[in-house]
């Protein structure tokens, strides 16, 4: 029987984590040059998804977990209050499509970063899924380490809110409308 059968879905959105240890989650998003990075212990049955827009931030906003410094901590550090032990910690990472032919190809640097990022700190990347021109979701089973993934047909919408949530953000003190933007 499949983990993903008679599960309870988590959207896991732009900027966002979530760590789990119960055996009925699965963590679900949708990538275009972004990127979610999936760590699990499955010794011990606890895992999380993050999921980041940009690999590097200016220092003002770099506590953001949009950025993938930030968002790699979050994770990791939750993953391992939950009980993981480090030696046990594995990876499966996803996204980086190169979304606009008029965009820099930040998913390729979203790509790097992580890849980058988990062989510093030891953690191997058990399988990626990077690059490409097209848009994919992700079902990841946090306690086992079991990920499923398939093309988004229509990602056009996508790329759209990718490159507008890719503009610099403006410092706190002049946003003060920016908490009403829903992104993915």
């Amino acid at each position: 029987m499949s983990v993903f059968a008679n599960s309870s879905t988590v959207t896991v959105l732009q900027g966002e984590y979530r760590v789990s240890t119960s055996p009925t989650v699965v963590f679900s998003t949708v990538l275009g040059s972004c990127i979610a990075a999936c760590i699990y212990d499955d010794q011990v049955g606890v895992g999380g998804m993050n999921h980041f827009l940009l690999a590097s931030s200016t220092a003002s906003d770099s506590v953001n977990a949009r950025y993938g410094i930030h968002a790699m901590e979050l994770l990791i550090n939750g993953i391992m209050k939950k009980g993981a032990r480090r030696e046990n910690l594995k990876a499966k990472v996803f996204g980086g499509a190169k979304m606009s032919a008029n965009l820099s190809d930040i998913g390729a640097s979203n790509a790097d970063f992580v890849q980058r990022f988990l062989r510093d700190e030891g953690i191997p990347v058990i399988s990626s899924s990077v690059g490409g021109t097209s848009a994919r979701r992700v079902r990841f089973h946090p306690t086992t380490g079991a990920a499923q993934q398939t093309q988004v047909k229509d990602d056009r919408r996508l790329g759209e809110v990718e490159r507008a949530a890719a503009k610099p953000v403006p410092p706190p003190q002049q946003a003060a409308d920016a908490g009403a933007v829903t992104l993915f």
